[in-house]
């Protein structure tokens, strides 16, 4: 289907050269239609650009969704470390949540607000379940700290400092290291063994 074929390769244009430099004639051009042809399928460069990023989106809020689920059960420990690694793995692996991570740090000026929208949507809904979880392991005394909140916000602060290093750091290795450095901290603040409050 063209249209299929128009996101797929407007995905490889736009995390390539961003939304000014993604061409729609060599997007066309890759799917083998003229670039007149687009307009049949999307109003604008716009509307397959918010097309193919809410894709994205919806990619990322599924697999997190789904890591969530399947790891209910995990200890804190686990679950909080095992959940870095895959977000980690998930914007280095997956094309389509590559474009995201890129365009959530440098949208398209006219879309700033439009995409602002979009990402703090992903974000609200990830903080609430990361609260969730914490305020269950504090109510069962599998952790220590202060409140279910302020263990979200520090713990969305390492996640956003390794996305941060995926974006400007090409080899990964600085992602990798300071994945490992804030966790290490960060989980001994939680750790009831070790008695850090």
């Amino acid at each position: 289907m063209k249209k299929d074929d128009l996101k797929v390769a407007a995905l490889k244009y736009f995390t390539q050269s961003g939304y000014e430099g993604a061409s729609l004639s060599k997007i066309a051009e890759e799917v083998g239609i003229k670039k007149s042809s687009i307009y049949s399928h999307f109003s604008s460069k716009d509307a397959l650009f918010l097309e193919v990023l809410r894709e994205a989106k919806a990619a990322e809020i599924e697999m997190k969704q789904a890591y969530f689920s399947e790891t209910e059960n995990s200890s804190p420990k686990t679950f909080l470390y095992s959940y870095l690694v895959a977000v980690k793995q998930m914007f280095e692996e997956n094309q389509s949540l590559k474009f995201w991570l890129r365009m959530s740090f440098f949208p398209p000026s006219h879309l700033y607000e439009t995409i602002l929208d979009e990402v703090l949507e992903v974000e609200v809904l990830q903080e609430n379940m990361l609260e969730q979880s914490f305020r269950k392991w504090l109510d069962e005394d599998l952790i220590t700290g202060p409140d279910a909140r302020s263990l979200t916000i520090a713990y969305t602060g390492i996640l956003m400092s390794i996305m941060v290093e995926l974006v400007y750091d090409h080899t990964e290795k600085k992602a990798e290291e300071k994945l490992e450095a804030c966790w290490k901290i960060y989980w001994q603040a939680l750790d009831k063994r070790e008695g850090i409050a």
